[in-house]
């Protein structure tokens, strides 16, 4: 205990309000950064695999568990849903009560459920293990990107981190695809679950010997659990009320109904944050910053557009031109690669030119590559119609997903560094959620108009199916150019002087960390 004292008074300050890398290692004799990174990177993969792993293993899991095609959908949508929803609760308990347990407790939640799902042999148990993983996730991916902030202080190994961080998280979306379809051919279905329970308590035995304990500076504060419920209840029922239009139109009572009683939900979210709560989940003035609102509009539309584009062309590859679930895997290798070298790009190049350029630069070519995906073919093949695009598309996303999250993070109170990475990540997931509603509904729409609303077989169904994700790749590229549009809410980074401890750093990015917080204090 003396020790531990001894320690934490060793815990000096740099000038932005948080311990050095270096004290950080000097204090606790801990790893290597790298061991960390490595260590959150994994976890973080983890989560974000989980989203799109099982997409090519559905008519797999539909045929051994008898799912009727409206059913299916909860097998996806009941994680996204969870780990959207809670995703904000996530990282204020991370600030709240440590991140090293709260990163252990997500772990813990994550793989057991992967183990549930995995020995599933009913509908309900596996629907019910994909929501409890997405509840481990909502958990476990704040603490990966709080451990991150608060390890990596000086600018530019926080921006390489980040980069390293989303390369890992965003090319876990583009993996996911292919692990899936070498696990479903080769093993089973049940293998895209069970894959996570080697991996996690492998995690969790690093993270329990490595990992140091940190939490928010000050006095603990109770959990905003109303604002908590509100937000996860309202963003439920906003997705099923969107979902369910293939069923009830949306002028229909039942959907009006639905989406009414969401946004009374919702606007009940934004009157306990803004009024009633004293310790709310998220406070309103994190938003005064232009910059942390605007990475977080921005992401919220880059992720309707981008996770919509895996779920077209995977069903593009095999429902119209008839590949194998592991033949789809490997097409997304290109994609994997391309996001992954764009993510790298953008760590090198934030300190050097500020986030904004790289987002607009990300967006247009994701906006491109939809465009261009939008020229599928039912006779086509996967060179003349798939890869250019995605592979323009996933280029794109990786280059602007690393500056969103500098933005998002950079100029936010230490203490607040779990819930701007929450609010991030929820931005992200919510809008993949949202928008692979609006878009999976419009796509329908249009498969129904092509076959006069009844079943088809043979060629008519493969040109229908190709005119509706056609359908979806378009409005998707808007999206994505609205994204690009939105990205000019965030400040120019000002040239100022640099932060105390920051005098190594490119004046742009030291200006920035200073001055673009625009009233929320900077030291995260």
């Amino acid at each position: 205990m003396a020790e531990d004292k001894e320690g934490a008074g060793k815990m000096e300050m740099n000038g932005a309000g948080g311990p050095t890398g270096s004290s950080l290692r000097d204090a606790s004799q801990g790893p290597p950064d790298w061991l960390i990174l490595s260590l959150v990177c994994l976890a973080q993969f983890m989560v974000i695999l989980d989203v799109s792993i099982v997409n090519v293993a559905l008519p797999s899991i539909q045929k051994t568990l008898g799912f009727s095609e409206v059913n299916l959908q909860w097998v996806v949508t009941a994680y996204a849903l969870t780990f959207g929803g809670l995703l904000l609760f996530g990282g204020r308990l991370a600030d709240l009560f440590g991140r090293k347990r709260i990163f252990l407790v997500g772990l813990v939640l994550f793989t057991g459920a992967s183990l549930l799902g995995g020995f599933a042999q009913d509908q309900a148990t596996l629907i019910i293990a994909r929501a409890l993983q997405g509840v481990g996730a909502a958990v476990l991916s704040p603490a990966t990107l709080t451990i991150l902030t608060v390890t990596f202080t000086e600018p530019k190994a926080r921006a390489r981190a980040l980069g390293a961080w989303t390369a890992v998280a965003a090319g876990g979306g583009a993996a996911g695809a292919l692990f899936g379809g070498i696990l479903t051919d080769l093993l089973s279905w049940r293998w895209i679950l069970f894959v996570n329970v080697p991996i996690g308590i492998g995690a969790f035995l690093l993270a329990r010997f490595y990992l140091r304990e940190s939490r928010a500076e000050g006095e603990l504060q109770h959990l905003d659990v109303a604002g908590s419920l509100a937000v996860t209840a309202g963003l439920i029922v906003l997705v099923y009320g969107i979902v369910s239009t293939d069923r009830h139109p949306w002028g229909s009572l039942q959907t009006i109904l639905t989406l009414v009683i969401a946004a009374v939900l919702l606007a009940g979210f934004v009157l306990i944050e803004g009024r009633l709560a004293a310790h709310p989940l998220m406070p309103l003035r994190l938003f005064r910053s232009r910059a942390v609102s605007g990475a977080n509009a921005v992401m919220f539309l880059v992720g309707a557009a981008m996770f919509a584009m895996w779920f077209f062309l995977t069903l593009y590859l095999q429902q119209v031109l008839g590949y194998s679930p592991l033949v789809t895997g490997f097409t997304f290798l290109p994609q994997t690669a391309a996001i992954a070298i764009g993510a790298t790009l953008a760590g090198r190049l934030v300190p050097k030119v500020g986030p904004r350029p790289l987002m607009v630069a990300g967006g247009l070519l994701a906006a491109g590559g939809l465009y261009w995906l939008s020229f599928i073919s039912a006779t086509g093949t996967y060179w003349t119609s798939a890869f250019g695009g995605g592979v323009m598309c996933t280029l794109g996303m990786g280059l602007a997903f690393t500056p969103i999250a500098v933005a998002a993070t950079s100029g936010v109170p230490r203490q607040e560094a779990g819930l701007a990475s929450g609010v991030m990540n929820t931005s992200r997931q919510i809008g993949a959620s949202v928008g692979l509603a609006v878009l999976t509904t419009l796509a329908a729409s249009r498969i129904a108009s092509i076959g006069h609303g009844g079943a088809t077989t043979g060629q008519l169904a493969r040109t229908a199916m190709t005119a509706g994700y056609s359908r979806g790749f378009e409005v998707g590229a808007l999206i994505a150019l609205a994204g690009v549009a939105l990205s000019f809410i965030i400040p120019p980074i000002a040239r100022t002087a640099p932060l105390p401890g920051t005098e190594d750093v490119q004046p742009e990015l030291a200006g920035d960390l200073a001055t673009e917080s625009e009233g929320v204090p900077t030291g995260s």
